[in-house]
């Protein structure tokens, strides 16, 4: 029997036969589902194998603090559906984005970002790197002038998600690609929303991927993760640099987790576009609602483009409600099926109000900037029946 961590990278193997199999590497138990390694240390025969595996000049595990044979294959497998050469999984979604950060940059260097980013990463852009001597310019996320009127000298990388959150907006990965290497400068995409079984980055230029695999990769709302998936030079280097040294370690339970999320990803998301594009339609047709963001949709600005480099459109629907933010905390508070919470990326469609939760940390003038308006409304539409849904958001308006 073969194990596949030889073949997750084959480029004859489908996707939905790496999502099951890449990275498994059986024990001499023989065991057909991934083991669990819950430990902190291993034991070397000798004291020579020991100073050769911490001197890096014999593979094998070390400290669980950066290596686990769990984390590894989920490791492995993420890489093999991204199709990027190695990829590093870390305790959670914004500890994959410091880690990428401070592995790669120092103070001085520069950062171009969207400003249509996650609440969280503009805090840790503007609060926290900023301490440290990185600068951030936020730009227009579709406007790709913005972003080449925004480089600098110092200029070291260009971040971004797409579609982004909450507005859905797309950008042209392609292009943002051509214009930093052109400048000397990574890209790093965030494909939380999408994940690999809709958009690869990689084949549109891109050099890193992040993820929050808290969201759709686990798919259930169980537990929280990270990674960071790209070349071995860039992220198996000085992103794992960082990951060894400061331990924003994913823990190998929760690594499990998520290899069994993987291998139900492709169909989950299928059934996450269809009830998200059925969703949006219909809230297109509701007076109360002003306008829906869906990229699914003709109306969405970027709806040809996401044609282009997305395989669906996701299952995040964001609407802004004409009454403004009291229109939305009723419309909320009204939902009897759907979970009031700000996670995303679960079975059970979740529902949440941005201005005043996920980018509630926002000045009232990085959220205009942004687009969170106070009558927003963010929709992660589950796998429920259809119908349901509507009849639940129907209650609040």
């Amino acid at each position: 029997m073969t194990d596949f961590d030889e073949l997750m990278l084959n480029e004859t193997l489908g996707f939905a036969t790496k999502a099951v199999r890449a990275g498994q590497k059986r024990t001499s138990e023989g065991e057909h589902g991934e083991p669990i390694f819950p430990t902190s240390s291993y034991v070397f025969s000798s004291a020579a194998e020991a100073a050769a595996r911490f001197s890096g000049e014999q593979p094998g595990n070390i400290y669980s603090r950066f290596t686990n044979p769990t984390v590894r294959n989920f490791e492995q497998r993420l890489a093999a559906l991204e199709e990027t050469e190695c990829c590093v999984a870390t305790a959670s979604g914004m500890s994959a984005i410091l880690a990428t950060c401070i592995g790669l940059l120092k103070a001085g260097d520069h950062i171009v970002s969207s400003q249509s980013i996650f609440g969280t990463t503009t805090v840790l852009f503007t609060n926290f790197l900023a301490k440290l001597g990185i600068e951030t310019t936020f730009v227009n996320l579709s406007d790709v002038n913005a972003w080449k009127q925004a480089i600098r000298p110092q200029t070291k990388l260009f971040f971004l998600e797409t579609p982004s959150n909450p507005l859905t907006e797309i950008a042209d990965i392609q292009a943002l690609a051509d214009l930093a290497h052109d400048n000397n400068c990574l890209l790093a995409v965030d494909n939380c929303f999408c994940t690999p079984a809709l958009q690869q980055p990689v084949k549109l230029g891109a050099d890193i991927i992040i993820h929050s695999a808290t969201k759709y990769l686990d798919g259930q709302g169980r537990c929280m993760g990270g990674a960071i998936c790209g070349t071995k030079a860039v992220v198996g280097t000085d992103v794992f640099g960082f990951l060894r040294t400061a331990g924003p370690t994913l823990s190998a339970f929760n690594a499990w987790i998520f290899l069994k999320g993987l291998e139900t990803l492709q169909i989950r998301m299928k059934a996450h576009c269809d009830n998200a594009l059925a969703l949006a339609q219909w809230l297109e047709q509701q007076d109360q609602v002003a306008r829906v963001y869906y990229p699914g949709l003709e109306s969405h600005p970027q709806h040809e483009l996401a044609k282009r480099q997305q395989s669906g459109f996701g299952g995040i629907v964001s609407f802004e409600l004409k009454g403004g933010k009291d229109a939305g905390w009723k419309l909320i508070d009204a939902t009897e099926i759907v979970s009031i919470t700000a996670n995303l990326g679960d079975t059970k469609t979740t529902i949440t109000h941005p201005a005043t939760t996920t980018h509630g940390r926002l000045t009232p003038e990085q959220r205009t900037d942004a687009g969170i308006a106070d009558g927003l409304i963010r929709v992660a539409v589950g796998l429920e029946d259809i119908d349901d849904l509507k009849k639940d958001l129907a209650r609040g308006m």
